[in-house]
């Protein structure tokens, strides 16, 4: 590998060696305060909807359990993910080719999780508005935690079968030494798109679309039937229509994140990811992770409610957990 005049290396007099990544020291700085507030701002808010779904009583419904289950990958990504990334920006990889693969996996676990939650969550809104007479007895608080512990054994086994070749040869995609490379082929890329892209997005696409169908023609049936309303008669809630939007927004957000990482497997390109390389692509789709909490101060005023009672420490009071939230 030819190194040109000037450059550094990882491991200097290795020919083997990487070059060292380079950035003027300004737009290194900028981009490393940058990061560094994205991921602590992700902590933050991802921990504080954690702690207020499972502190506070009233809130253990079980689409606050699928939304705590979105939170705790959002906490991971910003926990664990970015602050590698942001570490190897200016450096070289000297944790080893299995420390590496393990990194990689553990961030496309965290993902498919993601989006296995995502579909959840659109499951349980349709539930909840297509079918309400039977959705108390049907999506029950146990109920979620099965689903919920099931897609994340699913995201552990479907991504070790899918990355089983790096972990037969960790580091079989680097060049040089100091490099943490995964490429996956694109026959792979294909089965990650459908399975993680494709089939989720268009699930949540139809439910949704379900969702405003049933809720625009309930919404006329109710007005017609407005001098003749009788006790009893099943509508839409306006919570269950403003969970519905608020979940949506999640959804439109996260194709938005996600839609660049998966071009080159659109372009029949193979994927490579490098931690050592602030690729926007990748920090676009961990960005989805701060943005998530961020929707929901906006939308739910429960959670604007708790975070006001988390903030002035109120929640160390006895009998906190039974405060009204909703």
């Amino acid at each position: 590998m030819e190194i040109p005049e000037g450059s550094q290396l990882c491991v200097p007099h290795l020919n083997s060696s990487c070059q060292k990544p380079s950035h003027p020291y300004t737009a290194t700085m900028l981009i490393y305060v940058l990061l560094s507030s994205i991921s602590l701002i992700t902590v933050a808010l991802n921990l504080l909807v954690i702690i207020a779904i499972s502190h506070f009583r009233q809130l253990h419904s079980p689409t606050n359990l699928l939304l705590l289950s979105l939170a705790v990958t959002d906490l991971l990504v910003g926990l664990v993910l970015m602050p590698v990334e942001i570490i190897y920006i200016e450096a070289c990889w000297f944790l080893g080719d299995v420390l590496c693969t393990l990194y990689y996996i553990t961030d496309y676990i965290i993902t498919s999780a993601s989006v296995a939650n995502m579909v959840l969550i659109s499951l349980d809104r349709y539930m909840a508005i297509c079918d309400p007479l039977g959705y108390s007895g049907k999506v029950t608080n146990r109920v979620v935690q099965f689903y919920v512990c099931l897609c994340w054994l699913c995201s552990v086994f479907y991504r070790l079968l899918l990355l089983h070749d790096h972990l037969e040869q960790p580091g079989r995609s680097n060049s040089c030494f100091g490099e943490c490379v995964v490429v996956i082929n694109h026959i792979s890329g294909v089965i990650d798109l459908v399975f993680t892209f494709i089939i989720p997005i268009t699930v949540i696409i139809v439910l949704y679309l379900r969702v405003f169908m049933v809720a625009v023609t309930q919404a006329r049936s109710l007005r017609s039937r407005v001098a003749a309303q009788r006790p009893g008669m099943v509508t839409v809630k306006k919570k269950e229509m403003k969970a519905a939007r608020t979940l949506g927004i999640v959804v439109v957000v996260f194709l938005i994140c996600f839609c660049p990482y998966y071009y080159p497997t659109l372009a029949g390109e193979d994927t490579s990811v490098d931690a050592s390389a602030a690729a926007f692509e990748i920090w676009l789709a961990h960005f989805n992770s701060c943005l998530n909490p961020v929707i929901y101060v906006f939308c739910y005023p429960w959670f604007r409610k708790s975070l006001k009672h988390i903030l002035t420490l109120q929640i160390l009071k006895p009998g906190s957990r039974n405060t009204q939230m909703l």
